[in-house]
């Protein structure tokens, strides 16, 4: 998982770039707002993103709010890490959009604990929107058998878009990945042996 270090301070992100390697994850870094937000709003965003909230050209919570306009937006987490600590500021940033908050100075295991738990939730949220997708997939699958099938009233084959003939083993096989095992039924049994019979 890819770990976005968002710090203007050059102590500061170096020691973060340290923690976040030492625990497994790529780190990727920005010192100011506008360079954050363009990762954060690439096709490859990380999944995670550690976020100062004084930064030069875009702060902390405007770059939570951009990000969380995206359709994609609530995949990534966000943790706001910052020195300011009043209540005010706290529900400022959630309300934002970031996921969490931790103030300066902090602990690294209480960060690293942290981290852990928003790359828990940011794997989460990307297994069910590709659960969503396949599911729609699916959806869309089925859909394909609800409208109007033009079928031959003798010999019951379905006529497809292109204007060709199917039997109707054949088309339902191929749109709605269903295989046929043929048999015969007690009616048509009855009429093939009166049939034999009657020819005999």
């Amino acid at each position: 998982m890819r770990v976005l270090i968002a710090e203007d301070d050059a102590v500061t992100a170096r020691m973060l770039q340290g923690l976040i390697r030492s625990w497994g994850y790529e780190v990727v870094t920005a010192t100011d707002g506008p360079s954050a937000l363009a990762m954060l709003q690439s096709d490859d965003a990380p999944q995670l993103a550690l976020l100062d909230w004084m930064m030069p050209g875009v702060d902390g919570p405007d770059i939570c709010r951009t990000v969380r306009q995206r359709i994609r937006g609530d995949s990534t987490y966000l943790l706001l890490l910052t020195a300011r600590h009043e209540l005010s500021d706290i529900v400022t940033g959630l309300d934002a959009g970031a996921d969490d908050y931790l103030v300066k100075p902090f602990e690294p295991e209480e960060l690293r604990a942290r981290v852990k738990a928003g790359a828990r939730i940011s794997d989460l949220q990307q297994r069910l929107a590709a659960q969503v997708t396949q599911l729609g997939q699916a959806l869309s699958k089925v859909r394909r058998l609800s409208g109007l099938l033009p079928i031959c009233a003798y010999c019951k084959a379905i006529r497809d878009d292109s204007d060709y003939w199917h039997r109707v083993e054949e088309y339902v096989t191929e749109h709605a990945e269903v295989t046929f095992s043929h048999g015969i039924c007690p009616n048509c049994l009855d009429a093939a042996l009166k049939e034999a019979r009657a020819a005999s």
